[in-house]
């Protein structure tokens, strides 16, 4: 799909890397609707862009609704919307897993229902879904983030199957720690000198490129954090105690405490 002259709805657009992927595709010559919590970040993204500003907490399903009615025809849906869920089980109020679960996985999946009927009737359209390298590999202190980012990995596979031969298409990116802006940035925490990190423009432009070329899936990570992660993913159990024995267990717990006020 050429993203000049498309409409492109983005969620999450009030973060850092929600900033990135917003000037990625505005200066590709998208048509943006930006939506986000904060309407003075919004307001001045729409500033730098001419993007349409939509204030919504996707956790509100009201909210959400009220969104797709009122822009029920784009041609592409980027979902990069997530809440911080870093942390151990217990630590998470009930309600708190269920805002989780409502902005990152349940969101994602009613916006591409709603807006993706419209794009098969028009047969042509691009689903966008941001996971995470911990929607592949799950380590200590992430079972609640994992399981909304596994499960979009798993949505966004199979509706892409759904969608063969429609004229739309359905990609999963996902991000290992990103510097200088997002979740992992915001919780201030040092990462070991063996785990590299991405920049949010990486993440803008893989985004880019899932659009254009409609891939199904892309990591965002240095070579060595894909290939860590590949491991992880064919020889879990092992690749859990080396990790360990690196200490990942101090590091994550590190950010589940950096990131404890955004839940």
């Amino acid at each position: 799909m050429q993203i000049e002259g498309k409409t492109v709805l983005l969620t999450g657009a009030t973060g850092g890397i929600g900033e990135a992927i917003a000037r990625e595709l505005s200066r590709a010559g998208a048509k943006l609707i930006v939506s986000g919590r904060r309407a003075d970040v919004l307001e001045r993204i729409a500033a730098e862009t001419g993007a349409t500003v939509a204030v919504t907490d996707l956790a509100d399903r009201r909210q959400l609704d009220d969104l797709l009615a009122k822009h029920p025809d784009v041609d592409v849906l980027v979902a990069n919307a997530a809440l911080p869920a870093s942390g151990e089980l217990d630590d998470f109020t009930l309600d708190q897993i269920d805002r989780a679960l409502d902005v990152n996985l349940r969101a994602p999946m009613i916006m591409a229902r709603v807006l993706g009927e419209r794009m098969k009737q028009r047969r042509s359209g691009q689903i966008v879904l941001i996971s995470s390298l911990a929607g592949k590999v799950a380590t200590a202190g992430s079972s609640l983030y994992s399981a909304t980012k596994f499960g979009l990995r798993g949505f966004g596979s199979g509706l892409r199957a759904d969608l063969v031969g429609t004229g739309v298409g359905v990609s999963v990116i996902f991000p290992g720690f990103v510097r200088d802006a997002g979740m992992f940035h915001d919780s201030e925490v040092k990462l070991p000198g063996y785990v590299g990190t991405s920049s949010p423009q990486d993440v803008a432009a893989a985004v880019s490129l899932a659009i254009r070329d409609d891939r199904g899936e892309i990591d965002v990570a240095p070579l060595a954090v894909r290939a860590a992660t590949k491991a992880s993913e064919l020889a879990p159990a092992l690749m859990g105690a080396v990790v360990r024995r690196l200490g990942s267990s101090e590091f994550t717990a590190d950010i589940a405490v950096g990131q404890a006020d955004k839940r």
